[in-house]
């Protein structure tokens, strides 16, 4: 691949990923402040693919470019697809991030994940500790993928000066989101288990794991919110944390979930299953100097999104 970067931008927003729970509700907060992003789906543009992500930057030049997308699920996808996960995550943010500094775009926004940090950090996880322990081996792939993506960013800013900065969301969720049981998060999952049983009359909904774990929630359009803020006041290789600086267990999810949903029937968890990472609390505390906070409670959050996933039953992702 050249080094050498070509040409000037043409001043456009690239949301790569527009498809997904997160670059959808980048490209809808772009809209609302009045900016039609760039966009292109799979079937016109396969991230994973240098001669064409190449060929897409040289056509387009973007001046900005908000990375978010990736191969993402949750505990089972992560353990069945271990090296889809590192490969096309690796691939697409290696050939944007190029192909974004090669033809001149002045910013990139490179998404990451709060599973970056060691799987017993210490809570909440600041940004510091990112490389200071083991990462927890249930996403381990999607994590080593994850932080070469930061890496990455770090290393075209000290080499090329390239405008590159990274956000590690905490666990998301809102309208638009995976609700396939098989490689779904823990949270579409569980508001898709508690429909299905609702309609079905079952008795009880069988939940992995202690219930125990610690998750904290941030709902899509406040990470939105937050990506958009950084692009336009923040320039450092220092990664950001974005989250609600509160976390809850899986147990009080569960029951709050139940609520939400209308389930009448009991609960019980599967001790035989993965727990995953004890505790993720993510210190917001550098975004809440730069003068974000999020702004939407799980419990509106909840509300909201199992509104929209009742009456977008059709084009969810089941």
């Amino acid at each position: 691949m050249s080094n050498a970067p070509t040409g000037p931008s043409n001043g456009g927003v690239f949301v790569a990923g527009h498809r997904g729970l997160v670059g959808g509700a980048i490209a809808g907060a772009l809209r609302a402040r009045g900016v039609e992003a760039i966009v292109r789906d799979r079937r016109q543009l396969d991230l994973t693919d240098a001669v064409a992500v190449d060929r897409f930057f040289a056509e387009e030049r973007p001046n900005q470019v908000y990375l978010a997308a990736a191969k993402v699920g949750g505990i089972h996808a992560n353990n069945a697809y271990p090296a889809e996960f590192i490969r096309d995550n690796l691939a697409i943010q290696t050939n944007v991030i190029h192909s974004a500094w090669k033809h001149r775009a002045t910013k990139l926004l490179f998404l990451g994940s709060s599973c970056i940090y060691p799987r017993l950090a210490p809570q909440p996880m600041r940004e510091e500790h990112l490389l200071t322990g083991l990462l927890e081996s249930t996403n381990e792939w999607y994590a080593i993928a994850k932080i070469a993506g930061i890496k990455m960013c770090q290393a075209y800013r000290r080499q090329y000066r390239f405008d590159a900065i990274s956000l590690m969301p905490t666990n998301l969720y809102g309208p638009g989101d995976n609700f396939a049981l098989e490689n779904s998060h823990v949270l579409p999952a569980l508001m898709r288990r508690f429909h299905d049983a609702k309609l079905a009359g079952s008795p009880e909904v069988v939940i992995w794991g202690t219930g125990t774990p610690m998750r904290e929630f941030l709902h899509v359009d406040d990470l939105a919110s937050a990506a958009v803020f950084l692009m336009e006041h923040y320039s450092d290789e220092q990664i950001v944390n974005v989250g609600t600086g509160t976390d809850v267990s899986i147990r009080q999810l569960a029951e709050l979930m139940r609520y939400v949903v209308g389930f009448n029937g009991g609960l019980s968890f599967d001790p035989s299953k993965p727990d995953g990472t004890p505790r993720k609390l993510l210190d917001v505390s550098r975004l809440a100097t730069l003068g974000w906070r999020s702004r939407v409670s799980l419990s509106e959050g909840l509300r909201g999104t199992y509104g929209w996933f009742r009456e977008n039953l059709a084009q969810a992702r089941l």
